[in-house]
């Protein structure tokens, strides 16, 4: 379960790439490319993709690490998290229905 920052780490790594290469192939400021990695910043989900797209990631699994790190970091102090997380389940199919 690894989170987004770490994915794109791993990505770059692998690709034996620098944080100012990347930086420069996404027009994306390198500092805030290091953030990224250390998950002390959030992407937009236009990053998320352009990310997924440079280092062939997954787009859907790569969003879904994006997404549930998102979430983890606002639930994770709640007491009545798997209360949340269905209601919010619930809200999210009845959303997704009602624009069909």
């Amino acid at each position: 379960m690894d989170s987004f920052g770490n994915t794109i780490k791993t990505a770059r790594e692998t690709k034996g790439l620098l944080l100012r290469q990347v930086a420069a192939a996404l027009d994306i400021d390198q500092a805030i490319i290091s953030k990224f990695e250390r998950s002390e910043r959030r992407p937009s989900k236009e990053q998320v993709e352009k990310f997924a797209d440079f280092y062939e990631l997954d787009r859907t699994a790569l969003i879904t690490a994006w997404l549930s790190d998102k979430i983890a970091s606002v639930l994770h102090y709640e007491d009545n998290i798997e209360e949340i997380l269905k209601v919010a389940e619930e809200k999210t199919r009845y959303l997704k229905n009602k624009g069909r």
